[in-house]
């Protein structure tokens, strides 16, 4: 184990030096996630598959980006997946930047048509069962623009198997829309987020906060094929994994930074 820490800190010093920072952190606290080689500090869960099966190579990292493809697959086949990192984070602020790319795979749902997502105060991905569609989690969903004028707006909240409370209730349906603009193209699209373990958290796109909303908990449908014993109803939320979503549409993810903030002192 000790030689385990020692391996990270020397990692991460190597990584900061070349990149300009002061160790694995910069002067004002931000860690990177995603070091432009490779994936190795990440899990991957993908329905229908077992636990760190990366099943056709969906996730892979070219030209410093995570890439999320699905040129080996065949039919789509409600292949849902997501990749995890490998720490589980509560106070903290992320910041990330995507783009949509290509045509959805054949197969896929067509509600997934330029639509990802990033999971976070998601359940522990080897808790999550073969047959188990989507992670017990919040999402910050991603969409992207159609090109018929119409407004798609990006950054908004799903809840697969969760709850969260939203202007002073619980949210009557799994998903909210939040109050960005449509970003149509392959354009890049800078997100944030601000999760205050089971109290606020907050979405940001482009600089600009587009959804807030409090008190996450497990609850509600959506996701299925999970351990019953995990889902326990009313459970608030203060902390879990983060991931990037996979669901049929090829997308890019790069610049993937995270900055822990402090808890509230009891």
């Amino acid at each position: 184990m000790k030689r385990f820490f020692i391996a990270i800190l020397v990692t991460g010093f190597i990584f900061g030096s070349c990149s300009g920072m002061k160790g694995p952190r910069d002067d004002n606290g931000w860690k990177p996630l995603f070091n432009g080689k490779d994936v190795h500090n990440w899990f991957v869960k993908i329905h229908h598959h077992d636990f760190g099966v990366n099943y056709g190579r969906t996730f892979r990292v070219e030209e410093g980006m995570i890439k999320i493809r699905y040129d080996q697959y065949g039919d789509f086949n409600d292949q849902f997946g997501h990749l995890y990192y490998n720490t589980p984070f509560s106070h903290y602020h992320l910041k990330f930047e995507y783009r949509f790319v290509g045509d959805l795979h054949r197969g896929a749902p067509s509600y997934t048509l330029r639509n990802s997502g990033i999971m976070f105060h998601s359940q522990d991905p080897r808790t999550i069962l073969k047959e188990q569609d989507w992670p017990i989690s919040i999402e910050m969903q991603l969409l992207g623009g159609l090109g018929d004028g119409q407004p798609r707006p990006t950054g908004n909240m799903c809840s697969p198997g969760t709850n969260v409370v939203y202007q002073g209730e619980i949210a009557a349906s799994h998903c909210l829309n939040s109050t960005s603009e449509t970003f149509d193209g392959d354009q890049w699209v800078r997100g944030e987020l601000i999760v205050l373990g089971d109290s606020l958290i907050k979405h940001i796109i482009n600089g600009d906060t587009v959804l807030q909303y409090s008190k996450p908990q497990i609850g509600g449908g959506v996701a299925n094929g999970y351990d019953p014993k995990i889902k326990i109803d009313g459970k608030l939320l203060s902390s879990g994994f983060i991931a990037l979503q996979s669901e049929g549409q090829p997308i890019d993810f790069k610049n993937i930074w995270i900055k822990e903030l402090p808890k509230p002192k009891k």
